[in-house]
């Protein structure tokens, strides 16, 4: 079984040394519990000279992808910077860390403009975390989680590559339950910032599984006794209509190319969603959300 780093599966908790090693340091206070932030020197460089990170691909930001971090013991986290609000909001949350045993770094205090310009003008609301990767499950591991499960549903994407999009589609699986996210290595963004940003926090509980071959995926999801429901306008029947058995794949493609051929020809059946207006396409996002919304409706 190979694993990718990035979401945690919710069954297989990676471990975090930072949160299970015996040897690691005990849970680190927050501020208002007497530990005060380490404070930038001139240029903004740590207390041990280091400067701020410049890869902000290995950050999260923002107060939600923030605290749902912070708060997974499975999520290793090696820095937080906070500019003076940023920690006023984060220290409740470091300290709820505490109490729950989750070691996490002692937060450094640097200038908005600093966190600005390493962060490339992103917005940040004066939070930043430096992270490592979660663990992902690959297919099998989600037909074993599908077992424990009465209903199941993943989301398949077929070459959908905005970041915001997926970041979305993410934050609308956690809210419907979906078991996890797939999609294909190739072309799909990392889990960076503004992904995770998009995501709101659902990066840590819904895990985003990639796989080299699309095709080949749904075919051990149908073996695996999902069905298999491709999203396309001319689908001969409605989602609604689509909907049968415990577990189902919904699968969606890129806006203006939708689902490549060989992709609609692993899927069980086409469905449309019953639009009427005048635009008669949604964007993949918020297709994703009405149809997890259905299939929770169908429960």
């Amino acid at each position: 079984m190979t694993r990718t780093p990035q979401n945690r599966p919710p069954y297989a908790p990676r471990s975090n040394p930072q949160a299970n090693s015996s040897q690691a340091a005990p849970p680190q206070a927050s501020p208002h519990q007497g530990q005060r932030p380490d404070q930038r020197g001139p240029g903004g460089r740590a207390p041990d000279g280091r400067p701020p990170a410049r890869e902000p691909d290995r950050y999260l930001y923002g107060v939600h992808a923030a605290t749902a971090a912070v708060l997974n013991p499975d999520r290793e986290i090696t820095r937080v910077q906070c500019t003076e609000a940023g920690l006023a909001i984060l220290e409740p949350v470091l300290a709820q860390a505490a109490e729950a045993g989750i070691a996490r770094p002692a937060p450094e205090l640097v200038t908005r403009e600093l966190m600005d310009r390493f962060l490339k003008g992103a917005v940040h609301q004066g939070i930043a975390l430096e992270i490592k990767p979660l663990d992902a499950p690959d297919i099998d591991d989600l037909g074993r989680e599908a077992d424990l499960r009465e209903h199941s549903v993943v989301v398949v994407l077929d070459q959908v590559t905005d970041p915001h999009n997926i970041g979305a589609i993410l934050r609308s699986a956690a809210a419907f339950g979906a078991l996890a996210v797939i999609v294909t290595d190739r072309n799909t963004p990392e889990v960076t910032g503004v992904l995770a940003k998009a995501a709101s926090g659902a990066v840590e509980h819904v895990p985003l599984t990639r796989v080299k071959n699309l095709a080949r995926a749904l075919e051990s999801l149908g073996e695996l006794g999902f069905h298999r429901i491709g999203l396309a306008e001319e689908g001969e029947t409605t989602l609604a209509a689509a909907m049968q058995g415990d577990r189902v794949a919904l699968v969606l493609g890129a806006e203006g190319d939708g689902l490549r051929h060989l992709t609609r020809e692993t899927c069980d059946v086409l469905a449309r969603l019953p639009t009427q207006g005048a635009v008669g396409s949604l964007n993949v996002s918020n297709a994703a959300a009405i149809a997890l919304y259905e299939t929770a409706r169908g429960r």
